[in-house]
């Protein structure tokens, strides 16, 4: 029996409503999934009042989603204190003093403690010394106090080759250390006083923090490491031990005992920059193989440190 015009006319005007409400239906769930996200970045997992774990891991750069962490634990009224995990050989010279700094201003107001894992070397130290008090393992690896700027000198290879550099350069100290020349003694003596000036402010802020004399710093702060036993004899660190030492040293502050320890995550999918998986699936394809091989390829260049390639500026870090 065939439709009537009218009934195909009602038919399709219930379709449309049904669209339409469909729609603004999923739009309603995202919109709440999108606002129960934000208030869990914001305040937390959700929970009461309890201690903040912070996890500083790998090769130390400039991070603005961590220092936003960071800020968002300062103001959150739900933390008591703060747990900072450090497993780091450093990294960039201004990444550890913007960290450092976030972290002086969380203790401003809260208690903040530094848990040692197997590494806080050069400015993961610089990280650690922010906190009121440093735990670390009897083998833990603390220290390597200290600044370096490397660059490679490639003007051999380049004569081996045929190549040659021609510049003008409106003074002689511009664009100065080149790979392409060896630099002469001005060029080493300008990087000299640029590398001594950020290694004063190192030993200045070890020695504000652990409240030494200057050169008993200056005796530690020849690049040397030490491990945990021998950080605590230097009063590098305050204890030995792990994240009980370090709530129970939380607890002697006055942060409730019963205090549940929850890590605040960066924000699912987050990836380094400088070593990515998009980067190792790059990796893969120009060596001709598979992608399935380039998680491989992606770990394998975090953990042998290949992300460290790609730091610039002045670096305080430790090279195995």
């Amino acid at each position: 029996m065939a439709y009537r015009a009218d009934d195909l006319i009602d038919r399709r005007r219930l379709r449309r409503k049904l669209t339409f409400w469909r729609a603004l239906f999923v739009i309603a769930i995202a919109l709440g999934f999108t606002a129960l996200g934000l208030w869990l970045r914001n305040d937390g997992p959700g929970t009461g009042p309890h201690i903040a774990k912070v996890k500083i891991e790998g090769t130390i750069t400039v991070d603005d989603k961590l220092l936003e962490r960071l800020n968002d634990i300062r103001q959150s009224p739900r933390v008591a204190a703060l747990i900072v995990q450090i497993n780091s050989p450093g990294g960039t010279t201004t990444g550890g003093e913007s960290i450092y700094e976030a972290i002086r201003k969380i203790a401003a107001k809260k208690p903040v403690v530094a848990q040692v894992d197997t590494l806080a070397a050069s400015a993961g130290y610089m990280i650690a010394a922010a906190a009121d008090h440093i735990v670390a393992r009897q083998s833990s690896i603390v220290g390597s106090i200290g600044v370096l700027m490397q660059y490679p000198d490639m003007s051999g290879l380049m004569d081996k080759i045929g190549i040659k550099l021609e510049e003008i350069k409106s003074s002689p100290l511009k664009a100065a250390p080149s790979p392409f020349k060896p630099t002469n003694e001005s060029e080493r003596a300008m990087i000299r006083a640029l590398i001594m000036d950020s290694y004063d402010w190192f030993v200045d802020l070890v020695t504000e923090r652990r409240a030494m004399p200057r050169q008993q710093v200056l005796a530690l702060a020849d690049g040397s490491i030490f491990t945990g036993r021998q950080g605590l004899e230097n009063h590098l660190v305050d204890a030995l031990g792990g994240e009980e030492e370090a709530v129970a040293w939380l607890e002697n502050q006055g942060i409730a005992a019963d205090l549940k320890v929850i890590e605040w995550k960066p924000p699912e999918g987050a990836r380094s920059l400088l070593w990515s998986k998009a980067l190792g699936r790059m990796v893969a394809r120009f060596l001709g193989l598979p992608e399935q091989n380039s998680d491989l390829i992606h770990e394998i260049g975090r953990e042998t440190g290949m992300e460290r390639l790609f730091l610039d500026g002045l670096v305080s870090q430790w090279h195995p």
